[in-house]
């Protein structure tokens, strides 16, 4: 079953979402920013493969919380808003060709993964693989996280997720 929203339904549902992603970023920023980068808020991702249209809002969301939260400058501004609209829209394509909800764990993990190390090995100096290795272990949870987020949220009728 098809659903359509509103603008201002649309408008609202991003809005709650991005800020949402940017208030469990600031919340928990001890450990998001650092050597496993357990980000919990990366877990909203998976709300694309629900709502389609945050992607963008959530890439905005992740540069945002980068510039504001983060201090490594323009570079993670820019490859944090990359990263956003690579792991979120992979959600909403995993939505938009049917295939089952399980699958958008591996780009929560991966996205970040293999695309933050591109600059963070250049900004601090470190070697890119091991930095794979330890985004990779820290979206781990976050994006299991994210998928029982969706599958909560999925079991409930649409008319209580869509009205």
């Amino acid at each position: 079953m098809k659903h359509t929203f509103s603008k201002t339904r649309t408008i609202t549902i991003s809005a709650v979402i991005a800020a949402l992603y940017i208030a469990l970023t600031y919340i928990g920023q001890g450990f998001a920013f650092g050597a496993y980068q357990v980000r919990f808020s990366t877990a909203i991702y998976a709300m694309t493969y629900l709502f389609p249209f945050a992607a963008v809002p959530l890439a905005l969301a992740n540069a945002l919380s980068n510039g504001l939260i983060g201090t490594l400058g323009p570079a993670d501004v820019i490859g944090g808003f990359a990263v956003g609209l690579v792991t979120a829209g992979a959600g909403a394509l995993i939505r938009k060709y049917k295939l089952p909800m399980p699958l958008v764990i591996p780009p929560i993990i991966l996205a970040p993964a293999f695309m933050v190390p591109l600059w963070l090995s250049v900004i601090l100096e470190l070697p890119y693989w091991p930095l794979v290795i330890n985004i990779g272990i820290g979206q781990t949870v976050p994006a299991i996280l994210g998928y029982v987020l969706i599958k909560a949220l999925s079991r409930r009728k649409a008319a209580d997720l869509y009205e």
